[in-house]
């Protein structure tokens, strides 16, 4: 509706400006015609300009509306940084109009050029260097004080595609344990979409099993979910993105892909892994202790028998091959902790008996 309005008040405009410009033009031309041909003009001109300006109101109205829905999709702070930028280039060009005015090879049209081309510039900058603005506000906040002593909350906690396709982020926040707001990135979504369409059928299952987790997360779960839209463009991998994406929002990015949990910690930005937390609450075996464990496959090792606890941990039964199927006591006798997780050795308590 508005843009009708629009486009009729343009119109009644280019029809006015329109029949002056052409009584003007008559007048100039010295036409002498019949008085009839001279409104002829006058209305064909007044016409003419009608329809133009609808159309530039009309096409205005699209590019505004475009931009409306390019300004809708960048992040609050970034547009606020460039802002900063555009003004401060803006003053720049104000402190040089004296300077720039004296210049009359180029009449009045020198001062505007500088004033576009320092706004453009000071805007682009302006977001260029949002994180140091993040960093100079946080400073400000801090009052200063070092990042050992004083390490704010971080209320954003980012999920990378790995984490989200794993599925046991959706259990974690159901009981309680993350605290603050869960950001979903747009073009993490846009990976997991991808991967969802894949031609290849594990791929394709992983990335639908992933939507169908964070439908859960959004829809029956009790916590704020953010939709960050904004993209970081001039980077290509995602991993790289998120980093960013941690450090615009002073927030943890939950993963547990290990790279990307090395890259966080070079880059200073705070992570939580899944499964250093899966690793830190498996219960505590101590050599000695008896355990009642099923015994379900061949070892490695001559004579060894492999069991698993009820949360995937490992037990190598010492000379348990021979009871493959069996449930049966055993006694641990060491724990060895291993990048890939815990693995706990035992002998069987009949053969300790035995001894």
């Amino acid at each position: 509706m508005m843009r009708k309005w629009i486009q009729i008040i343009f119109a009644i405009m280019g029809g006015s400006l329109g029949y002056g410009w052409s009584d003007s033009i008559i007048q100039l031309t010295g036409y002498t015609g019949a008085a009839g041909q001279a409104m002829w003009i006058k209305g064909l001109g007044a016409v003419a300009a009608c329809l133009i300006a609808a159309w530039v109101a009309n096409a205005g109205m699209k590019l505004l509306l475009r931009g409306e829905r390019n300004m809708e999709s960048i992040p609050a702070f970034d547009l606020l940084a460039g802002t900063v930028g555009l003004v401060i280039g803006l003053l720049i060009a104000v402190l040089a109009f004296p300077v720039l005015e004296k210049a009359t090879w180029m009449g009045p049209f020198l001062p505007v050029v500088v004033a576009a081309v320092l706004a453009v510039m000071g805007f682009r900058i302006g977001y260029s260097k949002r994180e140091e603005l993040v960093q100079i506000v946080k400073n400000i906040r801090s009052g200063g004080q070092d990042k050992a002593t004083h390490r704010p909350y971080e209320e954003h906690k980012i999920l990378d595609t790995s984490v989200i396709i794993d599925g046991r982020i959706a259990d974690i926040c159901k009981t309680g344990f993350i605290e603050g707001t869960l950001v979903i990135p747009e073009f993490v979504l846009e990976e997991l979409q991808h991967i969802a369409d894949s031609s290849d059928l594990l791929k394709r299952n992983r990335g639908r099993r992933g939507l169908d987790i964070l439908n859960k997360i959004q829809k029956e779960l009790e916590v704020k979910v953010l939709i960050y839209e904004g993209d970081f463009e001039e980077i290509s991998e995602v991993d790289s993105k998120l980093v960013r994406l941690a450090k615009v929002l002073q927030g943890k990015v939950i993963t547990n892909d290990f790279n990307l949990n090395k890259v966080c910690e070079l880059q200073g930005v705070s992570v939580l892994n899944i499964n250093d937390l899966a690793n830190a609450v498996k219960p505590v075996v101590l050599p000695g202790e008896e355990i009642i464990v099923q015994v379900i496959k061949d070892g490695k090792e001559h004579g060894q028998g492999v069991a698993y606890l009820d949360d995937g941990t490992m037990i190598v039964v010492e000379g348990g091959r021979e009871f493959i199927g069996t449930t049966l006591e055993v006694m641990v006798t060491s724990v060895l902790q291993t990048s890939a997780g815990r693995m706990i050795f035992a002998k069987p308590k009949l053969l300790e008996k035995a001894q």
